[in-house]
């Protein structure tokens, strides 16, 4: 009897490197080797008939057909995971509180999100969009949310900036360079001083980046100011001036300032997910389990 539907871990590969945008990025995600990365798509290419992607110097863009197959894989892979902790007992049932920062893959939380509540239907999940401050202070209180997901600033020769016990046992699930911003069709070096585009001053990066202009006696105002990441890249895509970003916050219409453009070198940025109070449920426990894997 011929082999009907597609292999999970070809699915799985598939859609590492797709979301990952080259075959070397996408190995590194499922822990293969890129020579066993390609093999693997060579067979799914085979099996779909069609090919899956576009391959350039710049990596690779999935084709229309690629692109459907993508959002099936997705879903696929989710109700694989859902079957599996379903019939070990793991299933999700319950309502579970998150809260995030904003600058946290913002232009795919969205189906992270999606992908977790497909992986356990009988969740019900609520999700709160906060400063890493208030999730950091709020580490300790049941009553403000149940998994807390922040940002930490990576200090040159000072390690993590300042966070409490809570961020010395909690989980790195993602780390991304800082970048000075900019609209694609604006050359900051041609404007001193340097119009800011910020978010309010209970914002730990942005704190951070006025203290570090100040310090370098950059010139500088502020042009704008935003109240959440998505504010902020309109008013950049806008013209209204340059901000400083994570690498997986840059969407269409911004960019990253040229060299030479003036501006200090920045530092990296870690997402930490906070980890477990005393006493708390299961539900809260496996679910932060669960999570730590589609974070990552």
């Amino acid at each position: 009897m011929s082999q009907r539907g597609f292999d999970l871990n070809q699915l799985r590969t598939f859609v590492a490197v797709a979301e990952a945008g080259s075959v070397s990025a996408g190995a590194e995600r499922v822990f293969l080797s890129q020579s066993s990365v390609s093999e693997q798509l060579k067979k799914l290419e085979e099996r779909a008939a069609q090919p899956l992607f576009v391959r350039s110097k710049q990596g690779v863009t999935a084709t229309p057909a690629g692109a459907k197959l993508l959002d099936h894989a997705r879903r696929i892979l989710a109700m694989s995971e859902a079957a599996l902790e379903d019939l070990q007992g793991r299933s999700l049932d319950g309502e579970l509180r998150i809260a995030i920062t904003d600058y946290y893959r913002p232009h795919d939380i969205a189906r992270v999100l999606k992908a977790f509540s497909e992986q356990h239907p009988r969740l019900r999940l609520h999700v709160t969009v906060m400063p890493s401050a208030t999730i950091d202070s709020s580490a300790e209180d049941n009553t403000t949310y149940d998994i807390g997901l922040s940002l930490r600033l990576l200090t040159p020769g000072r390690g993590h900036a300042s966070g409490g016990s809570a961020h010395a046992r909690s989980t790195v699930v993602r780390r991304e360079k800082l970048l000075w911003v900019s609209a694609a069709d604006t050359d900051p070096r041609a404007v001193r001083p340097y119009p800011l585009v910020l978010l309010p001053s209970s914002c730990q990066l942005q704190r951070f980046v006025v203290k570090l202009l100040d310090e370098r006696k950059v010139p500088y105002l502020i042009s704008h100011s935003a109240s959440g990441v998505a504010g902020l890249l309109l008013a950049l895509k806008a013209g209204l001036g340059i901000s400083c970003l994570n690498e997986s916050s840059l969407g269409a219409g911004v960019v990253a300032c040229a060299a030479g453009s003036g501006l200090p070198a920045l530092p990296s940025v870690e997402f930490h997910l906070l980890p477990g109070r005393p006493g708390e449920s299961a539900l809260v426990t496996n679910a932060r389990d669960a999570l730590t894997r589609l974070f990552s």
